[in-house]
């Protein structure tokens, strides 16, 4: 009997079907899901951390960390520390640069002031230290020391001009104290330049002082209302020092012309330097759309404008409004005044909130003093939008608006300040529906692919959620009433 039992048993394991490896047949379909996910668990793991990288891209600004950084400019109008900035503190007790702003500054006048031949003279190895100095009060103690080495250190004069003056008078004479002395360093470093590479290299520096003070007077005359007198210097400026257009000398030109209302002279200056070879600015841009808007402005009007169409001179006009939203989309809202102006930073970034502000602080008095052009402005500067491709990335008539400025401009701008971001076109909801659809159904075929017998375990169980229940069909009617009738034959009993 033993060996019969056990004979049988053999033959019913031989016509039992093999098992699936890795997934037992006793085990239910729950225990059997959860098998084959520890099994692949790395892979489906995998694909989920993708999707939620992607769900969290925004919230986490992985496209702003990952873009290239944006280039940060030295602000061609930048006002004066202590007669301006201080004085907006001491009257608002705001802080109206940042330190991120201020550092960049010290940057630069290590870069403008210094060489390695500071160490030849004891005066500017004391302010090579001085513009290194965080503390201002110890930047203008460090200048008095040069000062008393070499009563003729011109940068001692610039750094007590730019930050001890609290008038721009007071600014003006140490800055005419700082170009007789650096006129006679220049001249020196001249005769000198072709003796050796360090000579050379002191030149370099030499000539960049005189060319800062002599801007830096220039923008004072502007701000003193004699402008001929800042124009002629600003001229003078770019005829002598032509290779220095890195400090866009230009810009200050086209204000000051704009503040004469020279127009003709602000066109042949835009001639020159609205080239396609040249970075474009707000200032170049704007101020181009503004003298185009000023043809037409004084009698543009949107309801005769939507019946006649527009004239050859108004269509000029708007493109270039287009052409100038397209480049810095925050700039309108400043010159609408729809939001407020703040003292504009040390450093700008093109295309950013900063430059806006810089550009409207000098400018929103040339775009009122137009009869209409404001009134242009408003009535064309939102179908900017509506004419860049999708996606964003393309542009239009300028390379790609740039991702990374928003964090540069928090960087660069006040806390209190309100940061200006690009105005995004919103999807429709049928794109968002079909996008999501599209993903999940390209996600479901990839893990179908990969493992079609997990999916098809999944499958059949939410087939099985979706299956009708017994007490929902019609046998289960009839089995009530066979029990309605039972309960009532009971009853009459």
């Amino acid at each position: 009997m033993a060996d019969g039992g056990g004979s049988g048993e053999a033959a019913a394991a031989r016509a039992s079907p093999a098992p699936v490896p890795g997934l037992n047949p006793t085990l239910g379909w729950k225990e059997r899901l959860r098998a084959g996910l520890a099994g692949t668990g790395a892979s489906v793991w995998f694909v989920a951390g993708l999707g939620l990288l992607y769900a969290l891209r925004i919230p986490l600004r992985l496209c702003e960390n990952l873009a290239a950084e944006c280039k940060v400019w030295r602000n061609p109008l930048n006002l004066f520390r202590g007669a301006e900035y201080r004085r907006y503190t001491w009257v608002t007790g705001k802080e109206p640069l940042t330190y991120y702003d201020m550092n960049l500054s010290a940057q630069d006048h290590q870069t403008f002031f210094t060489c390695d031949t500071d160490f030849l003279r004891p005066s500017d190895t004391v302010m090579q230290k001085a513009w290194r100095e965080r503390n201002p009060p110890a930047r203008i103690k460090a200048a008095y020391q040069a000062l008393e080495l070499n009563n003729d250190c011109a940068t001692a004069y610039v750094l007590l001009a730019e930050e001890e003056a609290t008038t721009i008078v007071d600014a003006e004479k140490l800055f005419k104290q700082a170009l007789k002395a650096g006129e006679t360093i220049y001249r020196q470093s001249q005769q000198c330049q072709h003796q050796s590479p360090q000579h050379e290299a002191q030149l370099r520096r030499d000539t960049n002082v005189l060319v800062y003070i002599k801007r830096r007077l220039a923008m004072c005359a502007r701000k003193l209302g004699r402008i001929r007198e800042a124009v002629k210097i600003m001229r003078d400026l770019m005829k002598e020092f032509p290779p220095l257009t890195m400090l866009n000398i230009h810009e200050n030109l086209l204000e000051s012309l704009l503040e004469l209302q020279a127009y003709a002279d602000v066109q042949a200056v835009l001639a020159k330097y609205d080239d396609i070879s040249l970075p474009k600015s707000a200032a170049i841009c704007y101020t181009a759309a503004l003298l185009k808007t000023r043809t037409v402005s004084e009698k543009f009007s949107p309801e005769t404008a939507s019946r006649r169409g527009l004239s050859t001179a108004e269509i000029n006009a708007v493109e270039a409004i287009h052409r100038a939203v397209e480049f810095n989309p925050h700039v309108p809202k400043y010159l609408l005044e729809m939001k407020s102006l703040i003292l504009p930073p040390e450093h700008i970034l093109k295309r950013g909130d900063s430059e806006a502000i810089a550009y409207a602080f000098f400018h929103l008095q040339h775009w009122k003093r137009i009869e209409g052009a404001l009134n242009l402005l408003q009535c064309t500067w939102e179908g900017t939008f509506r004419m860049i491709p999708h996606p964003l990335e393309k542009g239009h008539l300028f390379y790609p608006y740039p991702s990374c400025t928003e964090m540069a401009d928090r960087e660069l701008l006040p806390t209190f300040h309100h940061v200006s971001v690009y105005p995004k076109k919103e999807l429709p909801l049928f794109i968002h529906f079909t996008a999501g659809f599209c993903s999940s159904t390209a996600m479901i075929a990839i893990l179908t692919h990969q493992f079609p017998e997990i999916m098809g375990i999944f499958a059949k169980a939410v087939l099985g959620l979706w299956r009708p229940q017994p007490w929902a069909s019609s046998g289960f009617e009839e089995n009530t009433q066979d029990l309605k009738s039972e309960d009532l034959g009971l009853s009459s009993g």
